[in-house]
């Protein structure tokens, strides 16, 4: 039997077991997130992205990682009273998870595998990341917080988007609606 995204377990940040099974059916926004980035404002835009489109079967999921400049040192209990309270975020968060490197979450393995390359002005933010005196990871490892997956009904992948491709940008929102309408 193959394993798929659907099958892979995964805790929610009230630390319940689940998987994206509990989705199956829906199209699922997946985005490491992270509260003390400069990105971070792009809560704000996903849970408006989650109330435009949950009725007709979108799912964000909002999976938390400390692996950027440690921009996400929180508990999960923190992490989540941060995104209620600034961002009013109603959307399923996850436990806080590893997205690159070594020990990062199968989750998050299965996805750059199936999606190694990220649509958007991922170039142009790796370029400002060098600026800053970092050192980007290469491809297919998740470059910074907020990068998104659109996963379809079936579990599978449909697309990649860099981190800096805000939530209302055309092209993501094009790619959800494809997969909703499918």
């Amino acid at each position: 039997m193959t394993t798929t995204l659907q099958d892979i377990p995964l805790k929610t940040i009230r630390n319940e077991d689940v998987s994206l099974a509990d989705y199956a059916g829906k199209v699922v926004l997946a985005v490491n997130v992270a509260s003390k980035c400069g990105l971070t404002p792009q809560y704000e835009g996903l849970e408006k992205l989650y109330g435009d489109y949950k009725d007709k079967g979108l799912v964000v999921a909002g999976f938390p990682a400390n692996d950027f400049g440690a921009q996400e040192p929180g508990s999960n209990d923190e992490i989540s009273e941060f995104c209620t309270t600034n961002f009013g975020v109603d959307f399923p968060m996850f436990a806080k998870m590893t997205v690159v490197g070594p020990d990062k979450h199968p989750l998050y393995a299965a996805l750059t595998e199936a999606q190694p390359v990220a649509q958007g002005d991922g170039a142009a933010f790796r370029e400002k990341l060098v600026g800053f005196g970092l050192t980007p990871n290469p491809e297919p490892e998740i470059l910074w917080n907020f990068e998104k997956f659109v996963i379809a009904k079936d579990g599978t992948v449909a697309a990649r988007f860099a981190p800096t491709t805000a939530p209302d940008d055309p092209a993501l929102v094009a790619a959800i609606e494809s997969e909703l309408a499918k």
